[in-house]
């Protein structure tokens, strides 16, 4: 192949070419395939919507992007309006709370949640399980499910109860039976995030 001839081609790294599929350009009298596609001849539109595209041979898109200007048929106003350093920053994002209601919680149904990472985010709790008014986040529950302890345990009932499984599932402590250690390890997980769990501190 000679070097006109790979000139002409378009290197494989480019990415604007799209498969034509039978589109030819658009200029008038060419009839070469519509390969690249250049701005509408109406604008880019109101936003609404994706623009409809001009498509080109790789020739003309060439001769297209070398004339092309932005800023034409802009007013002098109107280019420094859009030069500014905000200029696009000021429109109205989209609102992420629905109706008002704030953070929602996503579909349950589109997915597992084995270990209530999420839903412990969304679940409400009654305040009134504590005497303290101290709220429980859904870790706080399933630990406390695991030491066996009411909801309205406090700090000091924490600590006697994690003294008593310690003993009752720790080998040094229950003749050398080392067929608890699993529970064991569960325990001691469960103590440590209450411990610094506020609804303890």
């Amino acid at each position: 192949m000679d070097d006109k001839a790979k000139k002409g081609r378009p290197s494989p790294r480019f990415h604007g070419r799209v498969e034509a599929n039978g589109r030819l350009c658009a200029e008038p009298g060419c009839d070469a395939a519509g390969e690249f596609r250049a701005p509408p001849l109406e604008g880019a539109g109101d936003g609404g919507g994706p623009p409809n595209f001009r498509w080109m041979c790789l020739e003309h898109v060439r001769a297209f992007n070398s004339r092309y200007n932005f800023f034409d048929g802009m007013t002098a106003d109107e280019i420094h309006h859009a030069q500014r350093p905000l200029a696009g920053w000021e429109r109205e994002t989209r609102a992420f709370a629905r109706g008002g209601a704030g953070d929602q919680p996503p579909r349950w149904a589109d997915f597992s949640d084995p270990l209530d990472a999420l839903a412990a985010r969304y679940r409400r709790e009654p305040a009134t399980d504590r005497p303290d008014g101290k709220p429980l986040s859904g870790q706080d529950r399933e630990s406390l499910r695991v030491l066996g302890l009411a909801a309205d345990a406090d700090r000091t009932a924490l600590r006697k109860r994690y003294s008593e499984l310690v003993r009752r599932y720790h080998p040094d402590r229950n003749g050398g039976d080392r067929g608890h250690e699993a529970q064991l390890q569960k325990v001691i997980a469960a103590y440590q995030q209450l411990r610094g769990a506020p609804a303890f501190a």
